[in-house]
């Protein structure tokens, strides 16, 4: 993690980010590959609708993790657009912040809601990790 960066916003490296569900579901792959034929793919999202078709994990667990995954993605491109470079965490700046929040569908002034709804997502995303990864 960055120095000095909020876990908790931190859409890459935090609790319940990319890496997080993006490893909880390679190791499904690693783990079941040799047998789920749908496992054997690069794609996250196609990787963990196989791994619900095979029962490894629970359709609610599941959509917890793409939810998540799907959500961090979104708001790494609405950083891009916002700052012109690219970003892992939400911006700090006000300005910059609610323009992310803009392109996200919230209204002006809804920032605070946005960054809660990441953070509510990630939390139950880090859950069902806790639960795969760590076990």
């Amino acid at each position: 993690m960055p120095r000095g960066a909020d876990p908790t916003t931190h859409t890459k490296l935090g609790p319940g980010g990319l890496a997080d569900v993006e490893w909880t579901v390679q190791l499904l792959q690693l783990q079941h590959g040799h047998r789920v034929e749908g496992l054997r793919t690069t794609r996250t999202r196609e990787a963990l609708a196989a791994a619900v078709a095979a029962e490894l994990i629970a359709p609610d667990a599941a959509a917890d993790l793409d939810a998540a995954w799907v959500q961090a993605g979104r708001v790494r491109n609405a950083v891009m657009l916002v700052r012109g470079r690219a970003g892992d965490s939400f911006p700090g700046e006000p300005r910059e912040l609610d323009g992310v929040a803009r392109y996200l569908g919230y209204g002006t002034g809804h920032a605070g809601e946005m960054v809660d709804d990441y953070r509510r997502s990630a939390r139950r995303a880090r859950v069902v990790v806790e639960e795969l990864f760590y076990g």
